[in-house]
């Protein structure tokens, strides 16, 4: 079991530093090689990775339309609740074949990733992206250029050259942020093994429960099907909540 969570882990750091442009380039590999294996594997990950950022677009439009107020909430509580049986039956799962040849496990968290992906991409209106480093790496190399730049003082008609100290800032502190969570996913991974992710899912879990909750009572769908489950809310007037405009991105 420890070692099948380090191969976990190690394809975990694998698809965060060759990004998904990486797996792009091993289906065509798998392509011109004819290499079924490379092939599958690719497609498999991409398409969990899509699929995951589509369903976050599904749940963001589906509650705007019913007037919520806490739109990224349904994502977030997806997430959260995907990363329980990751963390609880990872090592069990990992033996489970499917048709892209990589193990359902690996599938999960793919899908997990595409979808945090896309939250924090809208969240941040497309200025972080968080599961891999290439953007923020070059555009804090872009500012660190523009930082070191030696404007001539005294030379007529030409425009200085200014760095942004606050995007310097953002994505040098997402490089480091992102660096020291790699070394605690390395060691929970290590000494610990798929469990160590069950405390991020609790904590990611409790976050969006409270703001779900209290859109609850203004969605009609959702007091319908949390009343099966036996929960009762009180149905508020929907017309004093306007609908939020549908998300393009």
């Amino acid at each position: 079991m420890r070692v099948r969570s380090m191969l976990v882990g190690s394809w975990c750091c694998t698809c965060t530093r060759r990004t998904w442009t990486g797996f792009a380039l091993q289906l065509a590999d798998g392509l011109v090689l004819g290499n079924m294996t490379l092939l599958l594997n690719a497609l498999g990950a991409i398409l969990s990775f899509v699929s995951g950022a589509a369903v976050r677009a599904g749940l963001v439009n589906w509650g705007r339309q019913h007037r919520l107020h806490s739109v990224y909430a349904l994502p977030l509580l997806l997430e959260a609740l995907l990363m329980f049986p990751f963390g609880l039956m990872g090592a069990l799962t990992l033996t489970w074949p499917t048709p892209s040849t990589l193990p359902l496990t690996v599938l999960l968290l793919s899908f997990i990733m595409g979808l945090q992906n896309a939250v924090g991409s809208k969240t941040s209106g497309g200025s972080i992206r968080t599961t891999h480093m290439t953007g923020n790496v070059t555009d804090f190399g872009m500012e660190l250029g523009k930082f070191l730049y030696w404007n001539r003082q005294g030379a007529p008609g030409r425009t200085l050259v200014l760095y942004n100290r606050e995007r310097m800032t953002m994505t040098a502190s997402l490089v480091g942020l992102f660096v020291l969570g790699g070394i605690a996913g390395a060691l929970g991974f290590k000494d610990v093994g798929f469990v160590c992710v069950v405390p991020l899912a609790t904590l990611l879990l409790v976050l969006p429960v409270s703001p779900f909750l209290r859109d609850v009572p203004r969605s009609r769908t959702l007091t319908r099907m949390l009343s099966r489950l036996g929960c009762k809310f009180r149905q508020r007037d929907l017309r004093v909540h306007p609908a939020f405009p549908l998300d393009r991105t």
